[in-house]
């Protein structure tokens, strides 16, 4: 190794947060370190460490070594380790969320609720998820006498194995339930990990690695390693020793990663960016409607790439839907998420918002009609974007076509069912679409004709049993439940003669 190392055992912690998690051990990182700020403040949360190329390669390598023998691990044995991970994080809970807060700007329901409480749920959904079986018998079959043998009768197997050691990249919307979604499953089914968080708040996943250290994770079953630059991450995907990339992020960057897998032959799983089309019927529910394509402007403040911020209106309801947004984004509290009456926090960056103030003056631009929002709050201090709407949008805007991740919702009428499916469909993205109809068969007609991974019918609600993942350019593959688990495994089959 590179630099200093201290030890981990005993559920040992990084001073700070400001050391590397490689192998077991805590390790100084070789390139200083940078700061963390907090959206809301613009003050210094942390000091997140910048590892070196050589520092990623070595944690790909402990990976590696780790890889034998966790692999082989009874299931049991990876259920207890999950299991006693998720009950360290009920302990600390709340230092926990207050730490997610500080990195994110996230109001303090959505740090607890949304971010450190789904990481305690994904890391005792795969504690279960270990003891799910992953074989499946499948039909003999009858062999005739020729070439390849014997007449007889073939058994055969279809065993799902460890991919091996997955590079693990997780967004900055939610530090803790993306990184969870990803190493626990991976853990469940006897993969190694190394895991490059977002630059912008990554004191939560080492936090994470703290809990798994002190819940007894084998030395190099999980490393985490940092850094502002992209050196960091892009080594963490070129390694030889990478078998997988697991990615959440921007789909310009995902196009990146995908070609960099495809010289490595490196199984990918990519959960992209999103444009959500919302289609709303004449005889919708407009209570319903508003409330679900409202949750656009308060939840993570836009930050989601499953918000329904492309609202396709019908024209029998289009002026009322549109009133209807107009009010409940203008009763939205925005300031301090540590308030109790905050509904939007800040976004994550001076540099996002700055982005997504140039696309609200860019639709304008464009011809589209600012009903609200568009201008910065007042505020002395933090990275604030007020709920911004748009109406009289068409689907050649580029505020409509590009995904802005924030709370910036765009309203573009249609006429009839077909237009309204044409025009949902007419975009690069498809993660989440949804329905709001009070005719359920044309809901679900509608649905099967969506070019998107999932589709919400009178609902933004998610059951998490349910596959996740895009089409188009919003990803490659799906996981959460039990898919998360074949996601992270290789199939093999097993044949014999009976």
């Amino acid at each position: 190794m590179s630099a200093a190392r201290g030890t981990a055992t005993g559920g040992g912690k990084a001073p700070g947060g400001e050391r590397l998690f490689i192998g077991g051990e805590w390790v100084a990182p070789d390139d200083g370190h940078y700061d963390v700020i907090d959206p809301a403040t613009e003050e210094v949360v942390g000091r997140a460490p910048e590892a070196s190329r050589a520092q990623v390669a070595e944690a790909v390598t402990a990976a590696r070594e780790a890889f034998e023998s966790w692999s082989r691990t009874a299931p049991e044995e990876r259920a207890a380790l999950l299991g006693r991970a998720a009950e360290v994080m009920r302990r600390e809970f709340v230092p926990y969320a207050e730490l997610a807060q500080a990195e994110t700007g996230a109001t303090t329901a959505t740090a607890r609720g949304m971010q450190v409480g789904v990481s305690l749920a994904r890391f005792q959904r795969y504690a279960r998820g270990a003891l799910e079986p992953v074989e499946t018998a499948l039909p003999p079959q009858v062999n005739e006498a020729g070439p390849m043998g014997k007449a007889g009768i073939f058994g055969a197997l279809a065993v799902r194995r460890p991919v091996g050691v997955v590079t693990c990249i997780t967004s900055y919307n939610n530090p803790w339930a993306n990184a969870a979604g990803k190493v626990a499953p991976a853990l469940a089914m006897g993969n190694t990990v190394v895991v490059k968080p977002a630059p912008q708040d990554p004191l939560s996943v080492y936090r994470m690695a703290e809990a798994l250290a002190e819940a007894g994770a084998p030395p190099g079953v999980v490393n985490v390693v940092t850094g502002a630059r992209p050196e960091v991450g892009e080594a963490a995907v070129a390694a030889d020793g990478v078998d997988m990339v697991s990615f959440t992020g921007s789909t310009a960057v995902g196009q990146k990663i995908a070609e960099e897998c495809g010289r490595g032959m490196k199984r990918q799983l990519m959960e992209l960016g999103g444009k959500g089309a919302a289609l709303v019927f004449d005889d919708a529910d407009l209570e319903t409607a508003v409330a679900a394509v409202g949750t656009t402007f308060s939840f993570y403040s836009g930050q989601i790439c499953t918000a329904p911020t492309r609202v396709l209106a019908q024209r029998g309801i289009h002026d009322r839907l549109v009133a209807g947004l107009a009010r409940y984004a203008e009763r939205l509290t925005v300031g301090d998420p540590r308030d109790p009456g905050t509904v939007v926090g800040p976004v994550i960056s001076a540099a996002h918002r700055d982005r997504i103030e140039a696309y609200a003056e860019l639709a304008e631009k464009e011809g589209a009609r600012l009903v609200t929002g568009g201008r910065r709050p007042p505020t002395e201090r933090g990275f604030y974007v007020a709920p911004t709407l748009f109406a009289d949008c068409t689907n050649a805007m580029r505020a409509v076509r590009e995904e802005i991740f924030g709370p910036v919702v765009v309203v573009v009428p249609f006429d009839d069912e077909e237009e309204g499916i044409a025009l949902a469909n007419d975009s690069d993205y498809g993660l989440l679409d949804y329905v709001f109809s009070a005719d359920v068969a044309r809901a679900f007609r509608v649905a099967g004709r969506l070019r998107a991974g999932g589709v919400g019918i009178n609902t933004v609600g998610r059951n998490m049993e349910a596959p996740f993942g895009g089409f188009k350019r919003s990803g490659v593959g799906r996981d959460v439940g039990s898919y998360a688990l074949h996601a992270y495994s290789e199939t093999q089959s097993i044949v014999w003669p009976g």
